[in-house]
């Protein structure tokens, strides 16, 4: 059984790995577009927000909800017609989830994540 240590330590390297990846492009002298700045953006923003949560669970909820309406601004704002829409309904359920979670909606299985 994995101890707690352990599973921080795995969260910094998820959030260490998707920050590398937001910013390879760049460094790789790639062509930056706005899907490019899109992932990004949301890359780094999924990272800090794991940073967050590892170091003050509690807040959980609160990301959870700023990073679906990330989710959704961004990639309405900068992906084209099909992806945008994608986009957006992937953050609003996102944002539907972290509302049920602040009213204490959803089935135990799902809320014990939310309330640790």
């Amino acid at each position: 059984m994995a101890n707690v240590k352990m599973f921080k330590l795995l969260g910094v390297l998820l959030a260490l790995m998707l920050i590398i990846w937001a910013i390879a492009p760049f460094l790789r002298h790639q062509a930056i577009t706005v899907d490019v700045m899109a992932t990004a953006i949301i890359l780094i923003l999924i990272a800090v927000a794991y940073f967050i949560i590892l170091y003050n669970p509690s807040w959980t909820k609160a990301v959870f909800f700023f990073e679906g309406i990330v989710i959704a601004v961004s990639g309405y704002m900068l992906l084209d017609y099909p992806y945008s829409l994608e986009f957006v309904i992937v953050g609003l359920i996102i944002i539907v989830i972290a509302i049920l979670a602040y009213l204490q909606k959803l089935p135990p299985s799902i809320l014990k994540w939310f309330y640790r």
